[in-house]
């Protein structure tokens, strides 16, 4: 006869409170008439009348579907856990769990019926032990003892169940046929919490299956891991295959040696030769709570001993502390706020959580073990009592993290039990949330917050403690584990919520860089500071509009890097600059290029400098100067140059990226730069080369710009089109120094120099790309043109074309009075009056041309497409060249400029000003966008759609068709207009 005075009925002392009172009112009615319905559960109605039991009941049906359905489909297991003991009915369900193999032995029942059986035991224990936490009857660390003691029994009487199966197979022989895991050759051991006695309410069991390959179990010449694997697979698909009656328990086998590539079941000798070996410190970490549950329990617990070494240090290991950090890192997120948000948070991997703990108290036991036995337990609990008692932590450290365990842990449990899943993260709906901190027994969602928020704060303050040493705490985002071979699927889901649309090759991109697949990251130190960075750059990563594209960015990069420390580490140190260099990968590839080659250039982005809009001429080529210094070799000026050239165009993209200059400021500081540098290596060439050959007495020089260059529409990818006059005195030909040179062959030899030292590659890389043949005669005249001979040239020769070119140009630097000459004799040449059907004839030709040679239909291409930027160009220029002898202010402008210009002076109707001029205005937003992003030629199928999203964003449009098609339409105007001009 049942104790009513032990009965789980008498001894509630809680209930939560109910926030849908109608529905759980309505659900326990309908379980009264059932209960009704069957006699052996009738000694339960007077108890759902009034009272705590009825109250219970009610939380039940108002917030666990899956503890409600075992309530109501079984009206007698219900009577018989709500009116017997606990502490009787507990172990009555274990003893029978342990030995339904017996059962299925002596022909009591069939194999399905065991099967029925196993799942059966697991409901019933899993309502009682819920009923037993929410109503207050039984400790945490009672209620996780008996999940670990109900596992234990699963793992030991389904492996006794299979092992029986086997040897009357006749494949193993049995010593004793009644504790078949005796002598069986094979043991089991659990890890994790399952190991410690601290299971979850719904989780997964660690195990690890090892066997000895020279056991008398086997008979001769059977293949020991085919047989053992065979029975570890059965193992798992008894306990965890879902049937009607549900399932037993989900295992994970991954916590053996390199699961990626070794089977299931592992001979002991090659256990101990990885543990030896390759035996890494979340490892060591993992066995402190391992012991043996199944099989040959004495073959385990030697299998234990001999592995203590490797687990028990005998010096204090102070090292482990950054490991496990490293390891509590990888599997948090990066950082995240100082408040912690209660909605969405991870109560076991967040801030403050469940994991803290078990890290504070497993660092520790790591550390101190070896040589304090008292400190190698398994239950963390218990390991706080010893802490303190060996003197390592305060009285007020051990009580508040144990009151903060037991929350944390009841909190998960809850979770768990509202649909018997593995989740340990928080509603993220308000009104889900008020309900879950009703279920936790709170009145209201403030109270549990606080009371939530109170203990995740004591962890922190205590785990930071621990780590003062390493990087700030890390928030949630979940599971991130790149161990072995084979997909972790709580980190495919992690990396899947953090937006990778292709989680398992992201994955296996990870995994690859930490087995050391790219030469960049094997040294020591690099895989150590990536193992610490991995949940942190994948979070930044998967902030970006593309992040299975940034990644992949940054796998190529480290592919082409020699080696990769020095960025990783700065990388690692800074939150925002972590944040900046995602974003360039996944919307910027030629900037995170640059910084695969030059890391330090990221440092400006934390400069404050950095969120001034500098586009000034003068003051960035005093940056330029700055940043060269005054090298004393040529060698090292050359390479100072590409340095600095490196620096100011990344400044300058970054700026752009971060909208804190326009497309249009981004092309004037692009041309600043390529000013400044052409201005200071000029400069140092001037000066090495008069060492050497002196001056020419009165002989003078000027370097143009033309083109993009030439109006200061510059982009990160262009070439600059140069043109280098000289002047000289007819009666002094030769220079001064002791290598005398001939003028001629002088200021030819200076300007081959000059272009060397732009375009020459160094180990700091290349410079520009620098095109002369914008010179008279082109690629067949001299690459410096004497003065009186452009001009003569110009007036007498040149075609057409080259005038267009006289449009765009520019002195960049050389002798002050000779630029004024020079620019005054360009003024000259452009203003000459021409005959306007003339020009526009020519203008078209040349615009047939090059759409023979070129091609003009590609709607991408910004440039060549008909309608597009050189249509605009051309434009500008016919307007220039016809009309500049009457309207001299059209000399010297931009083509936006000229368009206005024109319209002023009555040569373009307002319309088309206007339309030419936004034209003019998105096309090179556009265009400017597509050279910071990528290099090369701009192919959509190829461009990383987070890419092609910027560029319409930019633009102000929603996708990348409406962009292409709000293109055309505007190349349909450009097209329109210069067919009219130029008719």
């Amino acid at each position: 006869m049942p104790n009513q005075n032990r009965s789980l009925i008498s001894r509630l002392t809680q209930a939560p409170p109910v926030s849908d009172l109608r529905k759980a009112k309505a659900q326990l009615a309908e379980f009264v008439e059932r209960a009704r319905g069957e006699p052996e559960a009738t000694a339960l109605l007077p108890h759902l009348d009034e009272g705590l039991f009825r109250d219970l009941l009610l939380a039940l049906a108002d917030y666990s579907p899956f503890l409600w359905q075992l309530v109501a489909n079984d009206p007698v297991r219900m009577a018989r856990l709500a009116l017997e003991e606990p502490e009787v009915v507990h172990p009555s369900i274990i003893h029978d769990q342990s030995n339904l193999f017996r059962r299925v032995r002596s022909g009591e029942m069939t194999r399905d019926d065991a099967v029925s059986a196993f799942r059966r035991n697991r409901n019933s224990h899993a309502l009682l032990v819920a009923l037993a936490d929410i109503g207050g009857l039984w400790s945490t660390e009672q209620i996780t003892q008996a999940l670990s003691d109900f596992a234990d029994a699963s793992v030991a009487g389904g492996l006794n169940l299979i092992l029986t199966e086997t040897a009357d197979l006749g494949r193993i022989t049995l010593p004793n046929p009644d504790t078949p895991g005796e002598g069986s050759g094979v043991t089991v051991l659990a890890l994790g919490k399952h190991g410690a006695g601290e299971l979850n309410y719904s989780s997964d069991i660690d195990l690890v299956i090892f066997f000895d390959p020279e056991t008398p179990a086997l008979r001769e010449g059977a293949e020991a891991t085919t047989i053992y694997t065979r029975i570890a697979q059965q193992l798992s698909r008894l306990l965890q295959e879902r049937t009607p009656d549900g399932y037993v328990h989900r295992v994970d086998y991954r916590l053996r040696p390199d699961p990626g590539s070794t089977p299931t079941a592992m001979s002991l000798s090659s256990a101990y030769v990885y543990y030896e070996t390759l035996g890494q410190n979340w490892e060591r970490a993992a066995f402190i709570k391992a012991r043996p549950v199944a099989g040959d329990l004495t073959l385990g617990e030697n299998f234990l001993k001999e592995l203590r070494p490797f687990i028990w240090r005998k010096y204090f290991d102070f090292a482990s502390i950054a490991d496990v950090h490293a390891m509590k890192r990888q599997i948090h997120a990066v950082r995240g706020h100082d408040e912690i948000a209660v909605a969405g948070h991870d109560i076991k991997l967040g801030r403050g959580g469940i994991r803290e703990i078990e890290f504070f108290v497993q660092t520790q036991q790591l550390v101190f073990g070896g040589r304090r036995p008292a400190l190698r337990g398994r239950r963390t609990l218990d390991m706080l009592v010893e802490l303190h008692n060996e003197g390592w932590i305060t009285a007020q450290a051990r009580d508040e993290l144990s009151h903060a365990y037991r929350f944390l842990r009841t909190v998960e449990h809850r979770l768990q039990m509202v649909a018997d899943e593995q989740t340990q993260r928080l509603p993220l709906d308000e009104e889900d949330l008020k309900r879950f901190a009703k279920f936790c027994g709170y009145p209201n969602l403030k109270a549990f917050s606080k009371a939530l928020t109170d203990q995740a704060k004591i962890v922190q303050g205590h785990y930071a403690l621990l780590f003062e040493e390493g990087p700030e705490l890390a928030s949630e985002v979940g599971s991130l584990v790149f161990t072995g071979t084979t997909d972790d699927p709580e980190t495919l889901a992690t990396l899947q919520r953090m937006g990778f649309r292709e989680p398992e090759k992201a994955a296996e991109t990870v995994r690859g860089w930490h087995f050391g697949r790219r030469a960049a990251i094997t040294s020591q130190r690099a895989r150590e500071v990536l193992t610490e960075l991995t949940p942190a750059l994948l979070s930044a990563l998967g902030g970006t509009a593309d992040p299975d594209g940034a990644l992949a960015a940054l796998d190529s990069a480290f592919g082409r890097m020699p080696a990769a420390v020095e960025l990783l580490t700065i990388l690692q140190s800074h939150d925002r600059l972590r944040l900046r260099f995602a974003d360039l990968l996944g919307t910027a590839p030629r900037l995170a290029n640059t910084v695969a080659q030059s890391p330090h250039v990221l440092d400006v982005l934390i400069d404050p400098a950095f969120n001034v809009p500098l586009v000034d001429e003068v003051a960035i080529e005093e940056q330029v100067r700055q940043i060269i210094g005054n090298p004393e070799s040529y060698e090292d000026f050359l390479d100072r140059a590409r340095d600095a050239a490196r620096q100011m165009r990344f400044i300058t993209g970054a700026r752009l990226l971060s909208d804190i200059i326009s497309p249009a400021q981004a092309g004037e500081a692009y041309a600043a730069i390529a000013t400044a540098i052409i201005r200071v290596s000029f400069e140092r060439v001037r000066q090495e080369f008069e060492a050497d050959h002196g001056r020419v007495p009165g002989a003078e020089i000027v370097i143009l710009g033309l083109g993009r260059l030439g109006t200061k529409e510059l982009t990160a990818g262009s070439d600059l089109d140069l043109v280098v006059i000289y002047d000289f005195d007819e009666e002094r030909r030769e220079s001064t120094g002791h290598r005398q040179l001939d003028v001629v062959v002088y200021f030819t030899r200076l300007t081959q120099r000059l272009v060397a030292a732009l375009t020459v590659p160094t180990r700091r890389g290349l410079l520009y790309e620098v095109d002369l043949r914008l010179r008279p005669q082109g690629g067949k005249g001299p690459v410096a043109s004497q003065f009186k001979g452009f001009v003569t040239y110009q007036q007498s020769e040149a075609d057409l074309w080259e005038h267009m070119a006289l449009t765009r140009t520019r002195v960049l630097t050389g002798d002050h009075e000779f630029a004024k000459r020079v620019e005054s004799a360009i003024h000259e040449i452009v203003a000459v009056k021409r005959d306007a059907s003339h020009v526009c004839k020519e203008v078209r030709d040349m615009r047939a041309l090059i759409a023979q040679e070129k091609g003009d239909d590609n709607p991408w291409d910004l440039k060549l497409a008909k309608g597009g930027l050189t249509d605009l160009d051309f434009i500008a220029q016919a307007l220039v060249l016809a009309h500049a002898a009457e309207h001299p202010s059209l000399i010297g402008l931009q083509p936006e400029a000229v368009f206005q210009e024109a319209c002023k002076g009555g040569l373009l109707p307002e319309d088309d000003a206007r339309a030419l001029v936004e034209a003019h205005r998105q096309f090179s937003l556009i265009f400017q966008w597509q050279r910071l992003t990528i290099e090369g030629a701009f192919d959509p199928a190829k461009t990383p759609p987070a890419i092609l999203k910027r560029l319409a964003t930019v633009a102000g449009l929603p996708d990348a068709n409406v962009l292409l098609t709000h293109m055309n339409e505007m190349r349909q105007q450009v097209r329109a207009v210069f067919e009219r001009i130029l008719h």
